[in-house]
């Protein structure tokens, strides 16, 4: 009031909304034209990168991402946080734009928590993906982009969803949603198991991820780390991606240990084979290629 009082500036008395704005759930575009056709010729092209990953397992479900946040060829942060928690047992990775990932996320906390309200209890996993991509559905066609991994624990266990802005709900043991993600699934697919410790968990998503920074030029900073338990989800730790890369290229490759063993320990010759390697060499089974008074001493 003090600032008003100095300006002697008076607030006009407009009890509705501003004539110049447009009403809610409409679109500011030109009159004649359709929404969805305008926005895709005439609306900004923004280039996404990023990588996001989420795999479950015995123990839970464990959500990795990095943290550089482009726009183009322009790094706008590069220690943003792509996993957003919903509730204590519920969070989801967040690939695609940024605002639109951020307002989703907080819509779906307030129906999740009005749900819990009106029922008495939080709904399950498949319940939150579900309502997810219902309400992103009606959007299709205008340029929302948000791609996102949902991964909590409910009464059924760990559960691990898919959900894109078009509708797209799909559920699975591993996903990997951004620019680095083929990156990111070839460290996947070659090192997951279903029973695996907590820290062999841990050190896949941060191979995974950190392998995937190196390769793509859209994702990089560090890496972000999260479990979801029983009890409930927990921060696990940050990594410096370019730290975690260049340990990683220090420790031995698992083909190479697997040679050294071999040649430390190799394996039996079955009668099969070496019959198999005398025919090969024009040998008669039984004879050894030595002069007979040598054979028999």
């Amino acid at each position: 009031m003090a600032l008003q009082d100095v300006c002697k500036w008076q607030t006009p008395d407009t009890p509705g909304l501003s004539p110049h704005l447009s009403p809610a759930g409409a679109w500011a575009v030109p009159r004649g034209c359709d929404p969805q056709t305008f926005l895709q010729t005439q609306g900004p092209r923004l280039a996404h990168g990023t990588t996001t990953l989420a795999f479950r397992f015995r123990h839970g479900v464990i959500a990795a991402a990095d943290t550089r946040s482009s726009c183009g060829n322009y790094v706008a942060c590069p220690a943003s946080r792509k996993v957003i928690p919903v509730h204590q047992h519920l969070l989801g990775t967040t690939s695609g734009t940024s605002a639109d990932c951020v307002t989703w996320y907080r819509v779906l906390q307030r129906e999740l928590r009005l749900r819990a309200l009106r029922e008495g209890q939080l709904p399950s996993v498949a319940s939150a993906a579900k309502l997810l991509s219902t309400m992103m559905s009606r959007y299709r066609g205008l340029d929302l982009c948000v791609a996102t991994a949902l991964c909590g624990w409910d009464r059924s266990g760990p559960a691990l969803f898919y959900v894109y802005s078009d509708g797209t709900r799909l559920q699975g043991d591993i996903f990997s949603v951004g620019s680095g993600s083929p990156y990111a699934y070839g460290v996947l697919d070659r090192g997951y198991r279903y029973d695996m410790t907590t820290q062999e968990a841990y050190a896949l998503a941060r191979c995974a991820v950190a392998h995937a920074t190196h390769r793509d030029a859209y994702s990089g900073g560090s890496v972000d780390l999260f479990h979801v338990r029983e009890s409930g989800w927990e921060y696990v730790s940050r990594n410096d991606a370019w730290v975690l890369y260049s340990e990683l290229q220090k420790l031995p490759e698992p083909e190479k240990q697997e040679e050294e063993a071999s040649q430390a320990h190799p394996e039996p010759v079955t009668p099969t084979e070496l019959m198999k390697v005398e025919n090969s060499a024009g040998l008669v089974p039984g004879d050894s290629g030595l002069p007979a008074d040598t054979e028999t001493l």
